[in-house]
């Protein structure tokens, strides 16, 4: 009788060790899924933040371009200024 008590307790027991194992093995699925998705929606994003840096970098490298155009502008006009002050600066001492 202890034998036969014995193994419908350990049968009872492997049987809840199973169920609770597939419980888990459906939440471990679950939670598989859902980070696969989330890594998905990042890979995505990544993405789209790489082509928006391409995007900001060549519009400042276009900025860069033009600023030293007009810096090269400024000083091309600076160049034929001093020469008019110091004239005018001349005549306001005399």
């Amino acid at each position: 009788m202890t034998r036969k008590n014995t193994w419908e307790t350990l049968v009872v027991a492997l049987m809840l060790c199973l169920s609770l194992t597939a419980c888990k093995d459906t939440k471990t699925l679950q939670e598989n899924e859902q980070l696969k998705s989330q890594v998905a929606e990042l890979q995505k994003e990544n993405g789209q933040l790489g082509n928006n840096l391409e995007t900001v970098t060549a519009a400042r490298d276009a900025l860069s371009k033009e600023n030293e155009a007009l810096r090269a502008q400024i000083k091309g006009q600076n160049t034929k200024r001093p020469a008019k002050k110091a004239a005018s600066r001349k005549r306001r001492r005399r």
